[in-house]
C-alpha cells in the first residue's frame, strides 16, 4: 500500500489526531480543512518541517477543489492509498420545529457530499495502483436516529453509511476497502454546536479523539485480505 494518506478535518479533534499518528508512524500526509491556521497548527503539532505533511485548505463540499487537492498531494507524495474522511459539521438549530432549508442543505454538504467529493477524487488512482482503505468517521447517529443528533445531521450519516456500503459492494474487485467507523459522543470542538454544549465534566467521561484513531488506525493496518465494513465504538 502507498504510505501516502489524505486526512479531512485535519486542523482538529479526530482529523487532526489521526494525522499526527499518520505522520508519527511513517506516513506523508495531505491534510484537508477550510482553515489554514488550524492546518498549520498540526503541522507545528507535529513538528513536520513540510517533508511529511502538505497542508491544502479546502471545503470538501466544493468537488473542484476536492480535485485541485487531490492533484497537489500526487504531486508531492505519489498516488494516495488511504483516505480518512473526518470532516463534518452540525448546526445549534437542528430539531424539526427550528431546522432550515439552508442549515439542512449544509450539513448534507459537508457530512455527505464531501466525503463522495473525496472518495470520487482519490478511487482512480487507488484502482490503478489495485490497492487503498477508505476510512469514514461516520456516526451511531447513522444506525439509530437520534433526537439530539438532529433530522440533517442524521439523515447525513445513514446517507454515509450506505456510501461505505456501496464502496465495499463495488471497489473489493478493485482492491479497495472501506471502514465506516460509528462512534457515540466524542470530545471534540463539534460538542460547540450543540443547543446546549456538554459540561467539562461530561466531556471527560466520552470518548476521546485517540479512541477513534486507535479504531483508524486498525483499519489500515489490517492485512489486505480483511476488511472491518462497520466498527460501533461508544463510551463504556
Amino acid at each position: 500500500m502507498s504510505k501516502t494518506a489524505v486526512v479531512t478535518g485535519a486542523g482538529s479533534g479526530v482529523g487532526q489526531a489521526v494525522a499526527l499518528r499518520l505522520v508519527k508512524d511513517g506516513w506523508n500526509v495531505g491534510l484537508l480543512g477550510r482553515r489554514p491556521e488550524a492546518l498549520q497548527k498540526t503541522i507545528q503539532l507535529a513538528g513536520d518541517t513540510g517533508s511529511r505533511m502538505l497542508a491544502i485548505p479546502c471545503d470538501v463540499a466544493d468537488a473542484g477543489h476536492v480535485e485541485e487537492a487531490a492533484r497537489s498531494i500526487e504531486q508531492k507524495f505519489g498516488t494516495p492509498g488511504v483516505l480518512v474522511a473526518a470532516a463534518g459539521g452540525n448546526i445549534p438549530k437542528r430539531a424539526w420545529e427550528v431546522l432550515g432549508v439552508e442549515d439542512f442543505d449544509a450539513v448534507i454538504a459537508a457530512n455527505l457530499n464531501g466525503v463522495f467529493n473525496c472518495v470520487h477524487a482519490l478511487l482512480p488512482g487507488m484502482r490503478k495502483h489495485g490497492d487503498g482503505t477508505i476510512v469514514a468517521i461516520v456516526s451511531d447517529a447513522g444506525m439509530q436516529a437520534s433526537a439530539k443528533a438532529g433530522a440533517a445531521y442524521v439523515a447525513s450519516k445513514f446517507g454515509l453509511r450506505g456510501l461505505c456500503q456501496s464502496i465495499n459492494a463495488e471497489e473489493r474487485a478493485n482492491g479497495i476497502r472501506c471502514t465506516g467507523i460509528f462512534p457515540g459522543d466524542i470530545n471534540t470542538p463539534i460538542l460547540d454546536k450543540r443547543p446546549v454544549p456538554p459540561s467539562p465534566e461530561a466531556r471527560v467521561k466520552m470518548l476521546q479523539p485517540e479512541d477513534i484513531v486507535a479504531c483508524v488506525m486498525l483499519a489500515i493496518n489490517l492485512p489486505d485480505r480483511a476488511v472491518i465494513e462497520e466498527l460501533l465504538v461508544r463510551p463504556r
